[in-house]
């Protein structure tokens, strides 16, 4: 039990209070993500940099910062949305110090975990970044000496006093105070209060005692930051759908975050809500002939009966979808051998009978313990009016039998008096951490109660490996689809997600590694990852999928399920040779001739072998070709989860996406040509989009070349 905590109004208040206590070494633990305390942390950094003779050391995980954009055109575009998103919004200080390079010589920020591609530029942050898997975070906090745990907290009040919850993020936190007090360290735990975040229950919740001090105040209630959704391109919603047939009926769900994920849900939803469209879809890629055993063997293409149970690191938007849709919906309970029976249908959660503790004495489940029985009553399996007492259950008449189902007599009384007659209290969702667009925040505050009770946020440590309870998480992740993304796959299997091979890191191992080694150890469980087959840049074409690569983070004997636009390679068990081969044939076909020929070189594929002809033919022409009358009917819209974009602003993101590669891909003298050739004026239609852009009157003459290549695409979108 901790002491009673310090109330007060103020950060700098907090910030003399910890530093009473833990003196002017500081080594501060924050949540990755949207769970940091802002305004606390600011204080403190103000304070450092004061300050010489205090020591800060900020040991943290995806600092949020506002997009940035780089001048002219794109920035035109982005700061005014940028404005309106964020506006109210606190930043962060150290971050705009660590990417200006002026952090003071007093203050060391560490992360496991950066935002995609924020710090590739950023040398001191690449010094200062720590490889770990997520489920690692919190020892290698308490092993960099921290002494400060804050975040950002809700408050609810009870006739029995305040509660409040960790809502975003009882990810790692509560898992480091448990590890400073096993140590006996000295250490203080700090919670700064904003009602704008969504209260969540269960282990998320924690009393008063749980903090030493309690930051409360209504200017602190700001709004969050939130994740714009970015457009889903025509490659994305080629892997979305083909990986939604992979996910089972009855099964579990990982997802993460940005438009691969929302390419997911979005077909999740036509499979269950439009399910002729949705076959026509996936019949349009040629997947139901080309993957008819894997759909079969492993995923589905029918709507969802039994729906899906999420265990995912991170609760993104999508789930919220799901859970309105009625897909995420499968239940599951925190008693191993109730669990096992409804995953085998010998126990109807909606009707109890007797026959279940015959079941359960069949199982070996005989002596029922105090935890047992307040797990069970706690479901719902006894009712509320049955006590437990040394070894003893007391039916609500008061008859007491032997805790023992095993004995005839116990079970009969237990099954007349004692069931209850449903079970409840089950969950949809175990989540380690949430963070999204400002549409999902409302959603998740306006939840009804019953919904936000099926969600349990908790520790990453539950959620992203088996160690804590290996028997129940078997059972409750039945048929798992862990879904993650990454950068590039190399033809023996090996994996690129987080950095790159001149050792820069681009984000971070995160919890992939474990949900991928989590896919291997269930029974039925598949690890699928997606990557998108080639990348633009500069005007160019490179492939994703490389003969060799200098840098690993799924190493190939995880290998398992991966899918491109192109196609769903099943590697599970397969040798080099047949790896090698099924990666060829997902890849872009511009770069499959060149791959097989380093791969025949190394041996790795016979020297007769030639790629089938079905698959020479993958191109990002052809795939719009398959999908075109889909994305023109609407089936695939530019952003199938909502968006922040205005109507406006969503129709120039693509004008502007193709501006950027063909200004990259075009000489410069050329452009010039064209636009002294080109005499015309903007329509009626196109001015609002030029005003948008600032280009209505433009002044300069790399301006007026902009004007010309938007209107030139305008006019292609067919807004002339």
């Amino acid at each position: 039990m901790r002491r009673a905590a310090a109330v007060l109004d103020d950060v700098e208040a907090a910030v003399d209070h910890l530093i009473e206590r833990v003196g002017k070494r500081v080594v501060l633990g924050i949540p990755l993500g949207l769970g940091k305390p802002v305004e606390l942390t600011n204080a403190l950094y103000r304070r450092a940099v004061q300050d010489p003779t205090l020591e800060l050391k900020i040991f943290t995980a995806l600092s949020l910062a506002r997009p940035d954009a780089a001048p002219g055109i794109e920035r035109a575009f982005m700061q005014p949305f940028v404005e309106r998103v964020f506006a109210g919004v606190p930043e962060l200080d150290y971050v705009k110090a660590q990417r200006a390079a002026t952090l003071p010589p007093n203050v060391e920020v560490c992360e496991f975990f950066f935002l995609t591609g924020a710090m590739l530029g950023n040398a001191e942050a690449q010094r200062r970044y720590i490889s770990s898997n997520y489920t690692h975070a919190a020892r290698d906090v308490v092993n960099h000496g921290c002494n400060v745990v804050a975040q950002m907290i809700c408050r609810r009040d009870t006739p029995q006093g305040p509660r409040y919850s960790l809502s975003c993020n009882p990810d790692t936190g509560p898992e480091v105070i448990r590890r400073l007090e096993a140590l006996g360290r000295p250490h203080v735990v700090v919670g700064v209060v904003n009602q704008a975040l969504p209260y969540f229950g269960h282990d998320a919740e924690v009393a008063p005692d749980y903090f030493d001090c309690i930051v409360e105040h209504p200017r602190y209630t700001a709004p969050l930051f939130s994740t714009p959704k970015m457009p889903v391109t025509t490659a994305d919603y080629a892997i979305g759908l083909q990986v939604s047939s992979l996910v089972r009926d009855g099964g579990t769900l990982q997802l993460g975050i940005g438009s691969l994920g929302d390419a997911i849900v979005h077909a999740l939803l036509l499979r269950h809500g439009d399910n002729a469209r949705y076959r026509q879809l996936l019949g349009m890629l040629g997947a139901l002939d080309a993957h008819a055993e894997l759909i079969r063997d492993s995923g589905g293409v029918a709507p969802f009966a039994q729906g899906v149970y999420g265990a995912t690191e991170m609760l993104v938007d999508g789930f919220w979808h799901l859970l309105r849709a009625g897909i995420l919906k499968r239940r599951v309970y925190d008693f191993w051998a109730l669990q096992q029976l409804i995953d085998e249908g010998r126990c109807d959660p909606a009707q109890l009978t007797a026959e279940v503790l015959e079941h359960f004495d069949a199982l070996g489940v005989r002596v029922i313990r105090t935890q047992d029985f307040a797990i069970l009553q706690h479901h719902g399996f006894f009712n509320d009016a049955t006590r437990y007492e040394r070894g003893s259950i007391i039916a609500p008449d008061g008859t007491r039998v032997v805790a023992n189902i095993g004995d005839p007599k116990s079970r009969e009384i237990i099954g007349e008096r004692c069931l209850g007659t449903q079970l409840r209290k089950g969950i949809v969702l175990h989540g380690g951490f949430f963070l999204g667009p400002r549409d999902f925040y409302q959603g998740l505050r306006d939840l009804t109660p019953e919904q936000r009770d099926a969600i349990c946020m908790t520790g990453v440590d539950k959620i992203n490996q088996l160690d804590r309870n290996p028997r129940l998480y078997q059972l409750q992740r039945v048929h798992a689809r862990f879904i993650n993304t990454g950068m590039m796959i190399t033809l023996n299997g090996n994996f690129v997600s987080d950095g790159l091979e001149d050792g820069r890191v681009v984000s971070g191992v995160g919890g992939q590694y474990n949900f991928v080694a989590q896919a291997h150890q269930l029974e039925g469980g598949r690890s699928i990852l997606m990557l998108r087959a080639v990348r633009e840049s500069g005007g160019k074409a490179a492939s994703n999928v490389l003969f060799n690569y200098g840098h690993v983070t799924i190493p190939r004997h995880l290998r398992d399920i991966v899918v491109t636009e192109y196609g769903i390679a099943d590697l599970r068990s397969k040798t080099d040779n047949e790896i090698a081969k099924a990666l060829i044939g997902i890849a872009d076909s511009r770069f499959q001739a060149g791959l097989l020929a380093q791969a025949r070189k190394a041996g790795k594929i016979e020297a007769g072998w030639q790629l089938p002809e079905a698959l020479r033919h993958n191109t990002p022409e052809a795939l719009e070709s398959k999908l075109a009358s889909a994305r023109q009917a609407g089936a695939l819209p530019l952003f199938p989860l909502g968006s922040d974009f205005d109507a406006t602003e969503q129709t120039l993101l693509p004008v502007l996406g193709r501006l950027r590669t063909r200004a990259a891909a075009t000489p410069k003298w050329l452009l010039l040509l064209q636009f002294l050739l080109d005499r015309r004026a903007p329509s009626a239609a196109q001015r609002p989009y030029l005003q948008r852009l600032g280009l209505e009157t433009p002044q300069g003459l790399e301006n007026r070349v902009a004007r010309m290549l938007v209107l030139d695409e305008l006019a292609k979108a067919g807004i002339a």
